[in-house]
């Protein structure tokens, strides 16, 4: 082969690169700045598809939910300036949420550089903070060693987001292509076998531990050795904030999750839990209710903190061990024990087994509407459905009367974004278009990225919203009402009529007051498939469950 032959453009390369590392789906906003990328993937869509968005912020959100799914970094490619300040939403909700992703951004061109050219920008000073690794390609015959370091570094320790700048002119440039690529795989490391026989020593001595699961990072090997471990030593598993899908809910095993509310039975057992194993949460402030439930820098417990990141070990909390091992090694280790001392935990796990089901049952609040409504969603939908959300005081509702069943079933935001529910469906319509998948919002969230609607329809997606209308920020208006009661400021709202919104969409929508209209409308957006939306109404003085503003 001559070396004219070997030549090729360094976009089409880039695209090359992103095939042969296995990513299947590029979420974005199409920009002049990287037109022959645009141009690239017209001749390899039979390989890899854009998921034309129509705003950076749920495009990179969209890309957060795709890595999420996958455990393979999600692409999002958008324009300089102003592309990239919109899709820095979605990138923040990856840092937080330790997700892979890689977020392309086109550039000026090369001899336009410090002039503060056309939205040009300095990406490592704008980004530092919320992504493990900024970087420029200005040589086009590196593309291949950045590409592949950016999957790594993506990948490795805790997940999370890279961004990659494309100077404009340096797409065009012709190059000889290297040795093609390895594809990056997520590194595995064993704990130390001192360290687990000392948590096994621990744990023995233990008369009331706790797991608590969490992070990002998980594969579906190390969730189901998860599983297997709290079953042979009958321990009792929480998870973290929106990390619910990481055992399935109906376990007998499983007691709860660390909401953004106090949830009291929980409050009382880690208070006298002797020996905590936080497996790959960062403890942060939502789970640990303003690092109070456990106290810094020394908490009350043993603390047993696994995570595949050392720096991230005794950052807030001083760990009495601490595990350096990623998740899955670490919960296949742990798996193989024999039993310990199961009979001493046995009967506190059930004991917390039947709080948590007294907690989820709507029974518990026989005066609130919602309640019935999300466990419906549980009686009726498979166990492998997909359901999306953002923030807002609805979430309160799902994340307490759902219970999640299936691996990969939870698409939320532990950064407690807004409007990420929607653009997470149409990643998870995309990605897994033979599960069911729901977005649910409340009408605050869905405003904020509705427009993906025409996403989900452009593409031809089977999806349904469940919007949750009370006419207000309803989460906002709580804490107000607690710390200035009657003074309401900034939290109401005029909404659009949704349902005529979504039926522009070419969506079919139904509006619903109560739980026999919501059973109907949802049966009928099952058996019709394409793109549904419900609007639930809610009274604006239902401010969580069982709590109402009177």
């Amino acid at each position: 082969m001559t070396e004219t032959s070997a030549k090729r453009r360094a976009a089409d390369h880039l695209v090359d690169l992103l095939i042969e590392q296995g990513s299947t789906h590029v979420f974005g906003v199409p920009g002049e700045s990287y037109l022959p990328v645009l141009d690239a993937l017209h001749d390899r869509q039979g390989d890899i598809e854009f998921i034309t968005c129509r705003q950076e912020g749920g495009a990179a959100m969209a890309a957060d939910a795709h890595g999420k799914l996958t455990g393979r970094p999600g692409i999002c490619m958008v324009t300089r300036g102003p592309g990239a300040t919109n899709a820095s939403a979605g990138l923040h909700v990856a840092f937080q949420d330790s997700t892979p992703m890689i977020l392309f951004i086109g550039q000026v061109a090369r001899d336009m550089k410090e002039r503060e050219a056309f939205q040009e920008l300095d990406y490592r000073r704008m980004f530092g903070q919320v992504a493990k690794w900024v970087a420029e390609i200005d040589d086009p015959t590196r593309i291949q060693e950045f590409v592949s370091r950016a999957y790594r570094t993506a990948l490795s320790g805790r997940p999370g987001p890279v961004v990659l700048t494309l100077p404009e002119d340096m797409l065009y440039d012709d190059i000889v292509v290297p040795n093609p690529p390895r594809r990056v795989t997520t590194p595995r490391f064993q704990p130390s076998p001192d360290a687990m026989e000392d948590l096994r020593a621990r744990l023995a001595a233990a008369k009331k531990p706790m797991i608590m699961a969490g992070g990002g990072g998980w594969s579906s090997t190390g969730i189901a050795a998860l599983q297997t471990f709290a079953e042979r030593q009958d321990l009792p598993v929480t998870v973290s904030l929106r990390t619910q899908d990481l055992i399935n809910n109906d376990h007998t095993n499983y007691v709860g999750h660390f909401s953004v509310g106090p949830t009291p039975y929980l409050k009382e057992a880690l208070a006298e839990t002797d020996l905590l194993l936080a497996i790959g949460p960062r403890l942060g402030e939502m789970t640990t209710q303003g690092y109070s439930w456990l106290t810094p820098p020394v908490p009350a417990q043993d603390l047993i903190h696994v995570f595949p990141q050392a720096e991230e070990l005794g950052r807030v909390y001083e760990p009495t061990l601490a595990l350096v091992s990623d998740l899955e090694s670490f919960c296949c280790a742990a798996a193989n024990w024999e039993p310990i001392a199961k009979e001493r935990f046995i009967t506190r796990t059930k004991t917390l087994r039947a709080a948590f089901e007294d907690y989820i049952s709507p029974g518990a609040i026989p005066d609130d509407p919602l309640a019935p409504m999300f466990t419906h969603l549980t009686d009726t939908l498979p166990a492998d459905a997909i359901l999306c959300n953002g923030a807002g005081n609805y979430a309160a509702w799902l994340h307490r009367f759902y219970r999640y069943r299936g691996e990969g079933s939870q698409l939320a935001p532990t950064s407690g974004s807004m409007g990420y529910g929607l653009p997470a469906a149409v990643a998870a319509a995309a990605t897994e278009p033979e599960r069911e998948v729901y977005a649910i919002a409340g009408d605050g969230c869905f405003m904020m990225s509705c427009q993906e609607l025409a996403t989900a329809a452009h593409h031809d997606l089977r999806l349904t919203v469940i919007v949750v209308n009370n006419a207000r920020y309803g989460t906002i208006r709580a804490h107000q009402e607690r710390e200035f009661p009657g003074r309401v400021s900034g939290t109401e709202m005029i909404n659009p009529d949704f349902c005529n919104f979504a039926r522009s969409f070419g969506a079919h929508a139904e509006r619903v007051e109560a739980l026999d209209g919501f059973k109907t409308a949802l049966s009928a957006a099952r058996a019709r498939g394409g793109i549904n939306l419900i609007e639930v109404t809610q009274d604006p003085l239902l401010i969580a469950p069982g709590k109402w503003l009177t």
